[in-house]
């Protein structure tokens, strides 16, 4: 299997089910393997003096919020919606993934019959959460933004204990947008060490190049915010991709995919044609009468390579030319 990629809706549906529903297609159109939501309820997660964090401050100020409860109310979908849109995605032939906020959210998934959990860096250290996760038995996908290594290994530990099967860990740095020089891409590959599992990037940079590169250091599953336009209203659009960007975004991996290769040096097909042309041959330098000493002033090495290799140089330097030759054509002595 290739990697996964996941189009992360979130809340960018602005709590409107018609765009929940074009994002579902736009997913698709574009290649996405999953698109995926998040799924809340406003008084489970949040108590009602939580602050907003500085980048969904500054991207709601048209809206003003006082609290976090009173700006994710406003991006909230009923049960009823995320069934019809779970029901769209079977129509569309994606696959649909939310991630649950809460325990309450979690038991609203669980009937839906997900085929695998995502859980949020944010929840790391939630145990009654991950406790509840791991019940399930089922493959999990975990972010890893705002961790250290030692939480990341406490919460694998109790979703194991409770029967999680497959865990793949996201490296993630949780800011909207992420300065790319607090990136650290490398420490995907030190979770893979530290592990033992397969790693992805959850990835919340300007662009698609940081996604490119994960891809390319061994990512095995990429999660992308995307958006129908980054001048809507709300705390996450601008630090997502638009449609064209997903789009190249899905074709560029499954380029890279491509072009990894299993790793093992070969001459290829379509370079193999070229081997005689572009490879070079030992030839006159000059014109050459029968009998003379072949030496560096009278031989060169010119393409193409269908004569002798000048890997011989030093065997046929000081030989006796058995003819004439003419002015680059090919040495045949031995």
């Amino acid at each position: 299997m290739g990697v996964l990629i996941i189009a992360e809706v979130g809340i960018n549906h602005n709590g409107d089910l018609a765009i929940a529903k074009e994002m579902v297609h736009e997913a698709k159109m574009a290649g996405a393997d999953i698109v995926k939501f998040q799924t809340f309820v406003p008084e489970q997660e949040l108590s009602q003096y939580t602050p907003l964090t500085d980048y969904q401050r500054k991207n709601t100020r048209d809206q003003d919020f006082q609290y976090q409860i009173d700006m994710i109310k406003k991006y909230e979908l009923s049960t009823d919606e995320f069934r019809q849109i779970k029901e769209y995605c079977e129509k569309e032939k994606i696959m649909f993934l939310s991630t649950a906020s809460e325990l309450v959210s979690i038991e609203t998934l669980n009937r839906m019959n997900p085929q695998l959990w995502k859980v949020p860096s944010n929840e790391i250290t939630d145990y009654p959460y991950l406790k509840r996760i791991g019940q399930f038995h089922k493959p999990v996908i975990m972010s890893t933004g705002i961790s250290t290594l030692e939480e990341i290994g406490a919460a694998m530990k109790v979703l194991k204990e409770n029967g999680a099967g497959k865990i793949t860990l996201l490296h993630c740095t949780s800011e909207y947008p992420a300065p790319y020089e607090e990136v650290n891409l490398q420490a995907m590959q030190t979770l893979k060490n530290e592990f033992g599992c397969e790693v992805g990037y959850s990835d919340h940079t300007p662009g698609i190049e940081i996604s490119l590169a994960a891809v390319a250091l061994g990512a095995t599953v990429i999660e992308k915010h995307f958006t129908l336009d980054k001048n809507m209203s709300g705390p996450d659009h601008k630090a997502s991709i638009d449609i064209s960007e997903l789009r190249q975004l899905v074709k560029s991996i499954r380029n890279i995919e491509s072009a990894l290769g299993d790793g093992i040096k070969r001459v290829t097909v379509s370079e193999a044609k070229n081997k005689e042309i572009m490879r070079k041959s030992i030839v006159a330098r000059r014109n050459i009468s029968k009998g003379e000493i072949l030496s560096e002033k009278n031989i060169t090495t010119k393409r193409p390579g269908n004569g002798i290799s000048p890997m011989n140089w030093e065997k046929i330097l000081g030989s006796v030319a058995s003819r004439d030759y003419k002015e680059d054509e090919m040495i045949c002595e031995v």
